[in-house]
């Protein structure tokens, strides 16, 4: 229950309807109580089951003198007023007490609502931030679908829980006051419920530790279905183009059906235990039925008195039943927490150093200082395989165009990810105008960069808000010109709505060259002073390449730019290209030199000239 205790901990920000929830709730117990506590005058002028005292009798705290007092003055009132006017008086008072009960019941459910929304609402913010603020190795780690069910189905899953709160704090309270009733009117009654009550408890706490573990393996199945259902559908065209839609089908299938029997099982344990608490409730009910009418026979207890001790102890069956179910409730909903929490408290890898520096701009050179990197942390051994990056010595001058070459698997896209810090150097570091970069403020040194990517990250959006993404106190015009020097503006004015057309899920309506097209118009926009273009036109054929290529040139002006090259065509006026392989810088100089060398750039160079 650590995990619920930790979820609950939120409702230390709802303190005033918290408050009024509660009150609301000790009102709606107290009418509703002295509504049954009308039954017994009612059944006493009904049926005249006791005797009329002869003189006033004396008032006091135990139960025979309360109702002897009672019963006097009730008598007396039914002497002068008549019958009628008596259950007429206790008729009025008894609907008035089912008024104010339902009243004080309905707002308690209001504040609960308040709460229950509110307590919802950090949740899905606290997930959110955590999610945008957790490394990009995090996620790798991660399959997006199971990710997204946690911070859906998990979260509405202890969205049920916070509705038990209404009787976490109510049914308890309605225990504690019919049970004292219950006490003060024949304590030896009240025994035998307390002998039953152990044997319940032991019941269904069994019950909720299998519920438990049952809706742990039930979130963790439904996990996977998200993941295969989100996974199918983003390889869509390939599941069709090989003719594998039977193949998939069965996989989901077969992950859905295993849901679907866990869930079988998490039904029948969470709904066994309110069966056997009726169970245990009747029997002790009979057993009170037996030995009370006993004790009105021989006298020991009246029998109105009687009536509604019975009455009450029913009454305090339901309570029961509900604190049941809401324990139910949070043993089911403690699975989804951990869950939750899970990533919550996933490590933030990238951690912003406290009072770090912060970086107003760029104005001398990128420095890699014999810079290593692993993804599986530091290894001893340099020359493992697990070294992505071995002893990378590198300055970037401002100004100047780095070109980054090497085969498959070189780790040219790692080296990029290290400068915005994506991840952290394993060994080494990296310095921005002799800043270190792990001692700066993380969000201006991200400031300094905009990316431009292979896979172009865009957004069902329209094309002006996707222009706009990243920018600040942007104007029409100034989107405009970010899409004329990207050379996008031509094939924008031909889209139905224009700048306000919207593009689709990850802008699935344009082609390749027109979403690589916006990606630069959006680093136009920007205007960042450190471009990092991550293979930007690889993917394209011929004729979209040379549009990319030209919004690309146009962009570099000015700028410091790190380029990434499969094509290597693009890249030979760079003042410095870069030749990685196997994580290692093993060539460096202009285009000519490096073709004079006779080394791999010049093996890579002949390849592509062949092909």
């Amino acid at each position: 229950m650590k995990p619920m205790r930790r979820i609950l901990a939120y409702l230390r920000f709802f303190p005033v309807p918290i408050t009024f929830n509660v009150l609301f709730n000790l009102l709606h117990i107290v009418c509703s109580l002295g509504a049954y506590v009308l039954i017994i005058p009612f059944v006493e002028l009904m049926f005249g089951l006791n005797g009329v005292p002869e003189a006033e009798p004396e008032l006091g705290l135990n139960q025979k003198q309360l109702v002897d007092w009672a019963f006097w003055h009730l008598y007396q009132y039914k002497a002068t007023h008549g019958i009628w006017g008596c259950l007429l008086i206790v008729a009025a008072g008894y609907v008035g007490c089912s008024l104010l009960s339902n009243f004080f019941r309905f707002m308690a459910q209001v504040f609960l609502g308040l709460i229950r929304n509110g307590l919802i609402e950090r949740l899905r913010n606290d997930i959110y931030h955590k999610v945008t603020i957790l490394p990009v190795a995090f996620f790798n780690s991660k399959r997006r679908g199971d990710l997204m069910s946690r911070m859906s189905n998990d979260i509405v899953d202890m969205e049920w829980c916070v509705g038990v709160l209404q009787s976490l704090v109510k049914e308890p309270l309605n225990v504690v006051v019919f049970a004292s009733i219950l006490l003060f009117v024949s304590w030896r009654l009240f025994v035998l419920f307390l002998l039953v009550l152990p044997l319940g408890v032991w019941l269904i706490a069994r019950i909720g530790k299998r519920l438990k573990r049952t809706s742990q393996r039930g979130q963790n199945e439904l996990g996977r279905l998200s993941a295969i259902l989100e996974e199918s559908l983003a390889s869509l065209k390939a599941v069709k183009s090989f003719g594998r839609e039977d193949d998939r089908e069965k996989v989901f299938a077969e992950a859905n059906g295993g849901y679907s029997r866990t869930m079988v099982k998490v039904a029948m344990s969470r709904e066994l235990s309110s069966p056997l608490s009726e169970i245990l409730g009747t029997l002790a009910l009979v057993i009170i039925l037996i030995i009370g009418g006993w004790q009105v026979i021989d006298g020991s207890i009246q029998p109105s008195v009687f009536i509604f001790f019975v009455i009450i102890f029913a009454r305090i069956i339901p309570p029961i039943q509900a604190i049941v179910r809401a324990y139910n409730t949070l043993q089911k909903s403690s699975a989804s927490a951990e869950r939750f929490l899970e990533v919550l408290d996933a490590d933030e890898v990238i951690v912003e150093k406290p009072g770090a520096t912060v970086l107003s701009g760029f104005g001398d050179r990128i420095e890699f200082h014999n810079v290593s990197f692993s993804y599986g942390g530091k290894q001893e051994d340099r020359e493992s395989p697990a070294m992505v990056l071995k002893n990378i010595n590198l300055v970037v001058p401002k100004g100047k165009t780095i070109a980054i070459v090497g085969p498959s698997g070189a780790g040219k896209t790692t080296l990029v990810d290290l400068l915005p810090r994506f991840y952290d150097c394993t060994d080494g570091f990296i310095s921005v105008d002799g800043h270190p970069i792990r001692d700066l403020n993380i969000n201006s040194l991200r400031a300094q960069f905009g990316l431009v990517s292979q896979n172009c990250i865009l957004f069902n959006d329209t094309v002006a808000n996707n222009i706009a993404f990243g920018a600040e106190n942007y104007s029409v015009e100034a989107i405009r010109e970010a899409a004329r020097v990207a050379h996008a503006d031509e094939f924008i004015d031909q889209l139905p709505q224009g700048y306000d057309t919207s593009i689709g899920d990850r802008g699935l309506n344009l082609s390749g060259g027109q979403r690589q097209r916006l990606s630069i118009a959006r680093a136009v926009l920007r205007d960042t002073p450190i471009l990092l273009l991550d293979e930007a036109t690889s993917a394209l054929d011929a004729e979209s390449e040379r549009a990319v290529q030209q919004g690309l040139d146009a962009l570099m002006q000015g700028r410091t730019s790190i380029v990434i090259a499969h094509r290597l065509s693009t890249i030979r006026h760079a003042d410095l290209i870069v030749v990685l392989d196997h994580g290692e810088i093993v060539e460096q100089g202009t285009h000519e030199e490096l073709l004079s060398h006779d080394g791999l750039y010049k093996k890579l160079v002949d390849m592509q000239s062949f092909a």
